[in-house]
């Protein structure tokens, strides 16, 4: 469960009791690009697992991604169940928003 300081809970009752009582799964972000030149924004940039489930269009391409990267070890065994049973009960655009071609120009 989350807590938070008085004065939060004060100024934003209804958002804390929201946060409180989500069921949500949480999922850990690895890293965030930071003042980067629009040209050079991707240069070196090493997609994540999230990254690819945000190119996907149906849950069933998400699965398969997950399966990918699983088998070949790139993400382990808990976090692909935590991946599926999000994916599973909120959908793929729980991941953030759909990526379309051309996005990491």
């Amino acid at each position: 469960m989350i807590e938070y300081n008085e004065e939060f809970k004060r100024k934003y009752p209804n958002l804390a009791k929201e946060i409180e009582e989500s069921n949500f799964i949480r999922i850990k972000v690895e890293g965030v690009a930071r003042n980067r030149e629009e040209g050079d924004r991707f240069k070196g940039y090493n997609p994540g697992v999230i990254d690819f489930l945000n190119r996907c269009s149906t849950e069933e391409e998400g699965m398969e991604i997950i399966r990918y990267l699983e088998k070949r070890g790139e993400i382990s065994s808990d976090y692909a169940l935590r991946l599926r049973i999000q994916l599973i009960k909120y959908g793929i655009r729980s991941f953030g928003p759909k990526r379309e071609w051309g996005y990491y120009k």
